[in-house]
C-alpha cells in the first residue's frame, strides 16, 4: 500500500510523508470547512432544498479534491466558491428572476467554456487580454459584494428611505450576535488560530442556541437526500442571449480567481521549476475547470480552488495526497447535516464579512500610478456592490477602460480580447 501511495504521489521526491500530508489535509479542511455551512444557507434562498445543497456541497468538494489530487498531484482543496454563490442567489435568481435550475445551467455553460479554455490557448489569450488592474478589481469587487450581503443578512446595515442605508439596531440580539461573530473570527485570525472562520461560526451558533433563536437538531445523522437538486440544471433555459453576461461573469471571476490561487499555492509549496514555472499547472487548471461544471450536477455554484490551501502547505502538504485527505474529510462531513442546518444567518454573517475583507487585500497589488487602468478598476470595485451585480460592475469597468484608452490616445493598446468583451457588454446595455 505504501509503495502504491509513493508511486502515485512521489512523496520522497517532495520530501513529504503520509503523516505530513494527513496533517496538511486536515489543516486545509478546517480552514475551508465553513463553506459547508455558508453555501447551503445562501443557495437555499433561491428555493433550493438546504439539506440537499449541504450534501451537494460536500460531494462536489470531495470529488473536486480527489480529482485535483489524483490528476494534478497538487495539495489544493476545492469547493463551491464564495462570491459566485451570492451572485447566483441574489442577482441571477433574486434580481433577474431566473429559476435556480436555469442559473445552474448558466454555471454549467461557464464551466464548459472554462474547461475548453484550459485545454487550449484561449486561457492565455483571455488572461493576457485583460489588464492586471481589472483582473484584481474583479476579486476585490466580489469581496465587497460578499461583505455587503453579510452586513445585510446580519442586520448590521438596514435600508433607509432617506439615506438608502443606515446602521442596524445593535440592541437586537441577532444583530449583536452577528457583529460578535465577526469579531471572534477576526481575533482568532489575528492570533493565527487554524480554522478561525469555522470556529467562529460554531461559537456564534452556540451563542445563538443559548439565546434561543436557533434550535438544537442533533449532531450526526444519515445525509439528507440529494434528489431535490441532483441533475436539476436547465441547460436549454440558459441558452438565452440575456444570459450571456451572466455566463461571462461566472467565467471571468472563476478563471482569474483560480489562476491566481493556484499560482500562489504553487509558490508556497515550491511547486515551481528552475525557470519559475509552476509544475503541472495545466493539469491543475484542467482539474479545476472540470469540476466547475460537474459540480452543477450536485446543485452547486462554480467549484473553485481555495486560497486556504496555503494553510495546508504551511503545515507540510506538498502533493496531491493532501487533496485526497481533504476530499475524504468532506465525505465524512455529510453525516453532520444537523449541525449545518441549525447554523443561523447571524453566525454566517460574520464569516461573510471577514471573507470579504480578506478579498479586499488584493487591492494592494493595484498599480495606483496608471490612472487609465486604475479608474476602471475602481469603478468595478465600487459598482459591483452598489449595483448588486457582478456582471453590471464588470461591464461598467470595461466600458470605462475602453473610453479612457480612446480618450487618452492609446486606442492601439486595447487588445482584441478587450474589444471582444466590450462589444458583449455594450450589447448587454442596448439589447438586454
Amino acid at each position: 500500500m505504501k509503495q502504491l501511495v509513493e508511486d502515485l504521489f512521489k512523496l520522497k521526491e517532495y520530501n513529504s510523508s503520509i503523516q505530513k500530508e494527513l496533517l496538511a489535509g486536515f489543516t486545509t479542511f478546517v480552514t475551508m470547512a465553513y463553506i459547508v455551512f455558508v453555501n447551503p444557507q445562501i443557495m437555499s434562498l433561491t428555493g433550493m432544498d438546504q439539506g440537499a445543497v449541504f450534501v451537494g456541497t460536500c460531494l462536489a468538494a470531495a470529488l473536486a479534491c480527489l480529482l485535483m489530487g489524483l490528476f494534478a498531484n497538487w495539495p489544493v482543496g476545492l469547493a463551491p466558491g464564495m462570491g459566485l454563490n451570492a451572485f447566483f442567489t441574489f442577482t441571477v435568481v433574486g434580481e433577474m428572476g431566473y429559476s435556480w435550475e436555469v442559473a445552474l445551467g448558466a454555471v454549467f455553460l461557464a464551466g464548459i467554456l472554462f474547461f475548453l479554455m484550459s485545454v487550449t490557448q484561449l486561457r492565455s489569450w483571455m488572461i493576457d487580454s485583460i489588464p492586471l488592474n481589472l483582473r484584481i478589481a474583479m476579486g476585490a469587487g466580489v469581496g465587497l459584494f460578499i461583505g455587503f450581503i453579510g452586513l445585510k443578512s446580519g442586520g448590521i446595515i438596514v435600508s433607509n428611505d432617506a439615506t438608502f442605508l443606515k446602521l442596524g439596531d445593535l440592541s437586537n440580539q441577532e444583530t449583536l450576535v452577528a457583529a460578535i461573530g465577526f469579531l471572534i473570527i477576526s481575533v482568532l485570525s489575528v492570533r493565527k488560530i487554524p480554522g478561525a472562520i469555522l470556529i467562529g461560526v460554531i461559537l456564534t451558533t452556540l451563542i445563538s442556541l443559548g439565546l434561543g433563536f436557533t434550535q438544537y437538531n442533533g449532531i450526526i445523522s444519515y445525509p439528507p437526500s440529494l434528489a431535490p437538486v441532483f441533475l436539476k440544471l436547465d441547460i436549454l433555459g440558459a441558452l438565452n442571449i440575456s444570459m450571456i453576461t451572466v455566463i461571462m461573469s461566472f467565467l471571468f471571476v472563476n478563471l482569474f480567481d483560480t489562476t491566481g490561487t493556484l499560482l500562489g499555492v504553487a509558490n508556497r509549496a515550491n511547486l515551481v521549476d528552475a525557470d519559475g514555472n509552476a509544475k503541472n499547472l495545466d493539469k491543475a487548471l484542467k482539474a479545476d475547470s472540470s469540476v466547475s461544471f460537474i459540480g452543477t450536477f450536485f446543485g452547486c455554484s462554480p467549484v473553485t480552488s481555495y486560497v486556504e490551501s496555503s494553510a495546508g502547505v504551511e503545515a507540510g502538504g506538498r502533493t496531491g495526497l493532501t487533496a485526497i485527505f481533504i476530499g475524504l474529510f468532506f465525505i465524512l462531513t455529510t453525516f453532520l447535516s444537523p449541525i449545518a442546518l441549525m447554523v443561523p444567518a447571524a453566525a454566517t454573517a460574520g464569516a461573510l464579512i471577514y471573507v470579504s475583507i480578506l478579498m479586499l487585500s488584493s487591492m494592494e497589488k493595484l498599480n495606483w500610478s496608471n490612472m487609465i487602468d486604475l479608474l476602471p478598476a475602481l469603478i468595478i470595485i465600487v459598482m459591483i456592490p452598489l449595483t448588486f451585480s457582478i456582471a453590471d460592475g464588470i461591464a461598467l469597468g470595461f466600458l470605462s477602460y475602453v473610453v479612457l484608452k480612446i480618450g487618452s490616445g492609446e486606442i492601439y493598446k486595447i487588445s482584441s480580447g478587450a474589444w471582444f468583451l466590450t462589444l458583449i457588454f455594450i450589447s448587454k446595455f442596448i439589447f438586454l
